[in-house]
């Protein structure tokens, strides 16, 4: 998703909160005015009314009820797909269900504490208010979608009809730019580019940025080419959609819509897309801000104790040719990563060279040696319990890393990954996660990575808190060990 639609996705909080104030407001400055409509006077009981401070407590309670209901509705949905008609039609729909649980609401406590009329304008000036800040957030978004800031670029496999169809309907949306289609058999669509073929798929997503893939055919040369097709656009967070009728496909993270009457279906690679992206970073920053604080004087305590143990740095920040130490992060991205050295200075390359017979990981792009002898006294304590990654917090903080994630993993180790490998690359590593929890560094490097794409696939908030809170006990039992 682009960063374009993730902000004004989120400016649509403060612009209907705005909004809402903004309708209650002129619904009591209207009230005021009582011959608001000709000819009538309408009575006005000033006793009826509370303060101007004790309606904005009331108007702003209100407005965060309603803001409620409309994300239970799925109008806080970050795809702006959605047609304007359609979108306000449905924001009248949850105003008038607002209007009445209010209603009910002072129906059962027997107290109303202002003008009943004032609800009346609200229900009207809250429908135009918020259509409008809806309207005006559809506008820039045009504005930059003309600017080119936002289009997607769009790839179709396969020449057929319904390529056709869908390429032209998507030619006249201002979201999408159609870079061209690829086709085994080089046939030809008006108006659209042949880009080449199937096996070129990998030059042409680079070459033309390409963020979304639509397949429209299911008859390449080989029938498990459509799951090469799946696990490219996993691994790289391309956009994945299909012509259903044409493509069997098992997903639990599925979304179905129409585009100019053909159904079609997204399949999603993470539920960390939107909103769930924006949510789990937010929780970042919380926890690692909150575990620096709280953890400080024992990161002090470790650093001293490393450098009373042994010579050398108290991170492990550089491999033994001098280059900084790296871990491959989210899309393949190099980080800068952050870990207390529990081995001795410039021993790390022997896993290689003299210490690779001890490998009992063979097989998988993974190393570990049990009785490790470039292990330090108190760096063997640190990797029991773990505390030798406290200082990834730092990374969590940065950005680079999460709190929960697929492991970080060396870039030669990332080199021997296997196509379906790479799709734990699709979000941030994290300094725990599902796989630490069921067998730490013990576990089997393919259930690891099945362990990790199932996290990927079905990510929640309430999994992190989970895992975060079951890592301690991991953590517990495997230094008692």
């Amino acid at each position: 998703m682009k960063p374009s639609e993730i902000l004004l996705g989120i400016l649509r909080l403060p612009v209907d909160f705005f909004a809402g104030i903004m309708a209650f407001y002129l619904a009591y400055q209207i009230r005021f005015n009582t011959d608001l409509i000709p000819f009538i006077s309408l009575p006005l009981d000033l006793g009826s009314f509370p303060t101007l401070e004790n309606y904005f407590i009331f108007s702003a309670v209100g407005v965060i009820v309603l803001m409620i209901l409309m994300a239970l509705n799925n109008l806080y949905s970050l795809k702006s797909n959605t047609k304007y008609s359609r979108e306000t039609g449905k924001i009248a729909i949850v105003i008038s269900a607002w209007l009445m649980l209010i209603i009910a609401y002072f129906f059962v406590i027997r107290e109303f504490p202002f003008s009943r009329l004032v609800l009346a304008y609200t229900w009207f000036l809250m429908i135009v208010c918020v259509c409008a800040g809806r309207g005006l957030i559809r506008v820039i978004e045009s504005f930059l979608l003309l600017k080119g800031i936002g289009k997607k670029n769009v790839l179709f496999i396969g020449a057929t009809p319904i390529t056709e169809k869908l390429a032209l309907s998507m030619k006249r949306d201002l979201h999408y730019h159609i870079a061209g289609v690829l086709d085994d058999k080089m046939g030809k669509i008006d108006h659209i580019k042949t880009l080449g073929k199937l096996n070129e798929l990998a030059k042409i997503v680079k070459k033309y940025h390409i963020e979304e893939i639509i397949q429209t055919t299911n008859n390449p040369k080989q029938s498990e080419d459509a799951t090469d097709i799946l696990d490219f656009c996993r691994s790289r967070q391309v956009g994945y959609r299909f012509v259903p009728d044409l493509l069997a496909v098992q997903s639990s993270n599925i979304e179905v819509e129409t585009f100019n009457g053909l159904p079609i279906i997204t399949l999603k690679p993470t539920p960390l897309d939107g909103w769930g992206r924006v949510l789990k970073r937010a929780f970042d920053i919380f926890a690692s801000v909150v575990g620096l604080i709280i953890l400080s004087p024992i990161l002090l305590l470790v650093a001293i104790l490393i450098k009373v143990d042994s010579k050398g740095t108290i991170l492990f920040k550089y491999l033994d040719d001098g280059s900084r130490v790296k871990r491959v992060g989210e899309q393949g991205k190099l980080f800068n990563f952050y870990k207390f050295r529990t081995m001795h200075p410039k021993t790390h390359n022997l896993r290689y060279t003299e210490l690779a017979e001890q490998n009992t990981r063979k097989g998988t792009p993974m190393v570990k040696i049990k009785n490790d002898p470039r292990v330090t006294k108190i760096g063997n304590f640190l990797r029991k319990t773990s505390i030798d990654e406290l200082p990834q917090l730092i990374n969590v903080l940065k950005g680079q890393m999460s709190i929960v994630g697929p492991r970080p993993h060396l870039p030669e180790e990332v080199a021997n990954y296997e196509k379906h490998h790479k799709f734990v690359l699709t979000i941030k590593p994290g300094i725990t996660g599902l796989a630490q929890i069921s067998g730490r560094s013990d576990l089997d490097f393919e259930k690891e990575v099945r362990l990790d794409s199932y996290y990927i696939e079905h990510w929640s908030l309430w999994m992190d808190i989970k895992i975060i809170f079951k890592t301690f006990g991991a953590v517990i039992k495997g230094y008692k060990e």
